[in-house]
């Protein structure tokens, strides 16, 4: 029984196709009713993550943006619509050119529109580079951990992502998709070394100066006075980072943010440096790694991102939706190894899960499960062969689809403590 055990978890060949598109039309019904009431919490008085680019948004939009950055115009504008709590932006100047449009709108309209906006932009960055998987792409619990809040993890996704699919064929544009990462740049910090180590300078002078370029227009469309009050915002991060609040460091996913429960600030932000020169390194040699093809280092890349910040939550995580498919991918064309079926179904729902139980555990285990995506997509390197650039995908994913625990709401930026 033991043997028969082992060989059903090692081979998992009961995890079929047909099965995995029935759990995801199963995970996106019952996902539509999640985000309805996530929507309805975000009208309440529990607010919502979105407050802070809406309230910056309204500011910028009646003509001052710099007050976008002022902590008593948003308490203000944002407790406005009825919620306790309001959330600082911090984001830099250019990201008020999204919000900008969303505080022209009332904020249940806003809400829905930009969460239906970057999860189209999500999707559809994915399916440049996994044609045929828009299904999983629409249901991957990161994705809609993100859409719960409202956060801005789709919209980078759909930046991460949509830049590894163009990379190989359209370097230029990959590096224009790149460089708009200046909206959230530590999750950008892989970027250069990745291109450098490709020695894909068309890329990588592209993504510097569309960064440059994103700040100077935001300069000349904001003005001096909201760059300077960016540069104040960030005291408001450095006091965000400073909290001895166990609950806050458990929503977030990254190696400091864990270590920063059990050991002293200083070591646990050392040991996350370390750990980002170890992902540097990898982005670095991911080019030669993964065969010279642009979309498997890119699934490399994104990996490794995930361990690169101190700075990350589980909301920020969709884009590790392109390193899930391409293992998924690679594995239908080479065949499977031992276990690595249901290593693909826990990594699935490692953005959600591990948010999930990190308060109940009184740990968030996301870098665990990001260490051991690192591991599998570099243990395939050399080993893809696949084109270089968008790739066309199985025609599906075997994958398990199943309902995902209760959305939780986290707090990167709240500047009123609430409980969740």
């Amino acid at each position: 029984m033991t043997g028969k055990m082992l060989a059903f978890l090692r081979e998992a060949d009961w995890l079929t196709p047909e099965r995995v598109r029935g759990y995801a039309v199963i995970l996106g019904i019952a996902s539509l009713a999640l985000l309805a009431n996530s929507y309805m919490k975000a009208l309440g008085p529990d607010g919502s993550d979105f407050l802070a680019f809406w309230g910056a948004g309204q500011v910028t939009f009646a003509g001052d943006p710099a007050a976008a950055y002022d902590l008593a115009t948003q308490e203000r504008v944002q407790t406005a619509t009825g919620s306790r709590g309001w959330f600082a932006f911090v984001n830099p100047p250019p990201f008020l050119f999204v919000a900008a449009p969303l505080g022209a709108l009332p904020f249940p309209l806003a809400w829905i529109t930009w969460v239906a906006a970057t999860y189209a932009a999500y999707v559809f960055a994915t399916m440049r580079a996994f044609a045929r998987y828009w299904l999983p792409a629409l249901v991957f619990p990161g994705a809609l951990l993100a859409a719960g809040h409202a956060q801005t993890g789709l919209l980078t996704a759909a930046l991460l992502v949509g830049g590894a699919a163009l990379l190989g064929r359209q370097p230029v544009l990959a590096g224009v998709v790149l460089g708009a990462l200046v909206i959230k740049p530590h999750l950008a910090l892989l970027v250069p070394f990745w291109l450098a180590g490709a020695g894909n300078w068309r890329g990588f002078l592209a993504a510097g100066a569309t960064a440059v370029g994103l700040l100077l227009a935001a300069w000349r469309a904001f003005g001096l006075d909201t760059m300077i009050a960016y540069t104040r915002s960030w005291d408001a991060s450095a006091a965000i980072l400073a909290s001895d609040d166990p609950e806050f460091y458990l929503r977030m996913a990254s190696p400091y943010s864990q270590l920063r429960l059990v050991i002293d600030p200083g070591l646990a932000l050392a040991a996350n440096a370390v750990v980002s020169i170890f992902a540097i390194s990898i982005a670095f040699m991911a080019w030669r790694r993964m065969g010279e093809d642009a979309l498997a280092s890119g699934a490399l890349v994104l990996a490794a991102t995930a361990l690169a910040s101190p700075y990350l939550f589980n909301y920020d995580l969709p884009f590790l939706i392109l390193p899930i498919l391409w293992l998924a991918w690679t594995a239908q064309r080479q065949g499977f190894r031992p276990f690595e079926k249901l290593l693909l179904v826990a990594l699935f729902f490692a953005p959600y899960a591990t948010r999930a139980a990190a308060l109940p555990l009184g740990v968030n285990l996301m870098p665990l499960a990001s260490i051991l995506l690192v591991w599998l997509v570099w243990s395939r390197g050399g080993q893809a062969g696949s084109e270089t650039g968008a790739a066309p995908g199985p025609k599906a994913i075997v994958t398990n689809l199943s309902s995902p625990p209760a959305m939780r709401r986290s707090e990167g930026n709240r500047v009123t403590t609430q409980s969740i």
